[in-house]
C-alpha cells in the first residue's frame, strides 16, 4: 500500500508525506487514513477529467445536432419559398399561353378576312 501512495504523491507533486511512528498505532492508522483518501482523492480526479471529457464530446454532438436542426429548419422554409414560386409561375404560364392563344385566334380571323 506504501508504494502506490509514495508514487501517488512524486506524481501529483506532493512531496513525501512523513512517514508513520511505527511504534503508534494510532499514526499507522492515520498514515493509512492518508494513502487511502490520496488514492480515492486520485480516482475522482480521474473520473472528473473523463466526464469533464464526456461533457466535451456531449456539447459538441449537441451543437452538431441545433445545426443540423436549423439546417433542416432553413431547407423548409426553401422548400416552402420555392414551392409557391413554382406554383406561382405555372400560374403566370397558364395564363400567358391562353393569352397567346387568344391572339393567334385573333390574328387567324384577321388573316380570313382580309
Amino acid at each position: 500500500m506504501l508504494l502506490p501512495f509514495l508514487s501517488l504523491c512524486l506524481l501529483l507533486s506532493w512531496g513525501l508525506p512523513l512517514p508513520p511512528c511505527h511504534d503508534s498505532t494510532e499514526s499507522m492508522e492515520v498514515f493509512k487514513q492518508h494513502c487511502q483518501i490520496a488514492e480515492e482523492y486520485h480516482e475522482v480526479k480521474k473520473e472528473i477529467a473523463l466526464l469533464e471529457e464526456r461533457k466535451k464530446e456531449l456539447i459538441a454532438r449537441l451543437e452538431q445536432a441545433e445545426k443540423e436542426s436549423m439546417d433542416a429548419a432553413q431547407l423548409t422554409k426553401e422548400y416552402a419559398e420555392l414551392t409557391e414560386e413554382n406554383r406561382t409561375l405555372k400560374l403566370a404560364q397558364t395564363q400567358c399561353a391562353e393569352q397567346l392563344e387568344k391572339l393567334r385566334i385573333q390574328y387567324q380571323k384577321r388573316q380570313c378576312s382580309s
